[in-house]
């Protein structure tokens, strides 16, 4: 809805609830606003929409055009707004105007107030803008929070309840209030505890995608690899070794050499872990102990990772359909029935190559097919209607699936050329052979998990059994007592 209409309700007056299970009623407090910009009109609007009465406090509300704020909402003087509210008042402007709101400090003492503002730069090592306003209003409850609600989502509509609000105060009561009103705004309240972690919250908004960091460094390394490693073998080596001139390669054919090699090792990195983490079960005989830090911030990434091997092997399917339309594959296929003609060769099917292209192009579609499977599924509002039966089949048995049929997709396509020396031009093997080696090695590893007797013993461990090394043998004294091994006691 845009910003200027503000008279359609965002709610009906009608649920299909019971009226005892409704959150909100017109009852509701009047909440006030300090400001008038654009994050204090779509507030507004959310207030209004949840069934609460709404004061805006303004320097100069004659200058406030007609139609800015929802039906309902009365603008007012800063005083006058502060004098109205019941308990809540939101502080929608900048932080370097705090100061002038100094003059209101006895009609806000004992409020709950509420600062939506972020901070200006990461980690500046300053008091949060929340504790400065703590500072200023040492008689009111500041609790920090919306501030990672943009004012856009506040206008979307009252049902969008997966949207998380980080609420931190120091005030368990104050703290308590605003979790109930975000719950009334349809938000999901997330205790942050007291305000001195209001310096994170604050630097939440402008923190740029921070889980994808390590993924994309990964990506970007191999990438870098691969393609330095293609443009040295088919390019750089034959000029300067033959005179050949190669460099028209560079810009699609190295680079759909490059992805697919990239996104087969990110898809292998995306398993590695769970093998890493079911060895370290078998080895240490339980569950209970903790992963190394490094393998559980591995663990914690591989959402990432999946997503970007399937944009790798997407741009690959889209750079090789792409390969006929060049002007260098059509000067070949003339030169190929130009040598053909040439030699009499009147029929050059090959009945082996046809199977072979066949096969090399199904497991690949089939492989792209589950691997966007993964990709769809690992959305949350995707994931969330999965019962975690249903998301792990798809993440981990299609998951291997999706491995298996790209590693099947790689050795269709060039299988026995490992086997001829014109494979290996100055002593370097082919790309698709490196590729290879993590794959088959985590596919492996997966197979060797799923022998009978690792399998039920990891099986066990994952139930809370725990070898008889970690805990001390039960006495009568403590079979007296009803003390349980932890085996036997059902710890989850």
């Amino acid at each position: 809805m845009p910003l200027g209409d503000m008279r359609t309700p965002l709610l009906s007056n009608s649920f299909d609830t019971p009226e005892e299970s409704l959150p909100c009623d017109p009852g509701n407090p009047t909440v006030g606003i300090l400001g008038s910009g654009d994050y204090s009109r779509s507030l507004a609007v959310r207030l209004v929409a949840c069934g609460y009465r709404v004061v805006v406090g303004s320097r100069d509300p004659k200058h406030i055009a007609t139609g800015q704020f929802p039906d309902g909402v009365r603008l007012l003087t800063q005083r006058e707004a502060m004098v109205s509210t019941e308990k809540v008042v939101f502080a929608a402007l900048y932080p370097e105007h705090y100061h002038t709101l100094v003059g209101l400090r006895d009609v806000l003492a004992g409020k709950v107030l509420v600062d939506v503002s972020n901070a200006t730069k990461l980690n500046s090592g300053e008091p949060s803008n929340a504790e400065r306003l703590a500072e200023l209003f040492p008689e009111s409850r500041v609790v920090k929070g919306f501030n990672v609600v943009s004012a856009w989502a506040l206008q979307t509509g009252a049902h969008d309840g997966s949207r998380q609000v980080l609420i931190s105060s120091d005030c368990p009561e104050a703290k308590r209030t605003v979790i109930q009103l975000a719950h009334c705004m349809s938000f999901l309240a997330v205790d942050m505890g007291g305000l001195a972690s209001s310096r994170h919250v604050e630097d939440a908004p402008l923190r740029l995608f921070p889980s994808w960091g390590g993924p994309l460094m990964v990506t970007f390394l191999l990438i870098l690899f691969f393609y330095g490693y293609n443009f040295l073998r088919g390019v750089l080596m034959p000029y300067l070794s033959r005179g050949q001139n190669n460099f028209y390669q560079l810009p699609l054919e190295t680079v759909n050499e490059t992805l697919p090699a990239v996104a087969l090792v990110i898809l292998a990195l995306v398993y590695l872990p769970g093998l890493w983490a079911a060895a370290l079960q078998l080895v240490r005989g339980t569950k209970y102990s903790h992963f190394p830090g490094w393998l559980d911030h591995w663990m914690g990434r591989r959402k990432q990772l999946g997503l970007l091997s399937f944009l790798c092997a997407g741009l690959h399917a889209v750079y090789s359909m792409c390969l006929t339309l060049r002007k260098a594959s059509q000067y070949r296929l003339l030169d190929a029935a130009y040598r053909q003609v040439n030699a009499g060769v009147e029929h050059s099917w090959e009945e082996p190559q046809v199977w072979r292209s066949d096969f090399y192009l199904s497991s690949g579609i089939l492989g792209l097919g589950v691997l966007t499977l993964l990709a769809i599924t690992s959305l949350p509002s995707v994931g969330n209607a999965l019962s975690w039966r249903e998301f792990t089949f798809v993440q981990s048995g299609l998951g291997y699936a999706a491995l298996t049929l790209s590693i099947m997709h790689t050795l269709f396509f060039s299988w026995d050329f490992a086997f001829f020396s014109f494979a290996y031009p100055y002593y370097m093997p082919p790309t698709y052979l490196l590729a290879l080696i993590l794959p088959c090695l985590v596919l492996v590893g997966r197979l060797f998990l799923a022998l009978p007797c690792l399998a039920f013993r990891l099986a066990k461990i994952r139930r809370g059994w725990e070898s008889p090394c970690h805990h001390p043998p039960q006495t009568q004294e403590d079979t007296a007592n009803g003390v349980l091994p932890r085996d036997l006691s059902g710890d989850v």
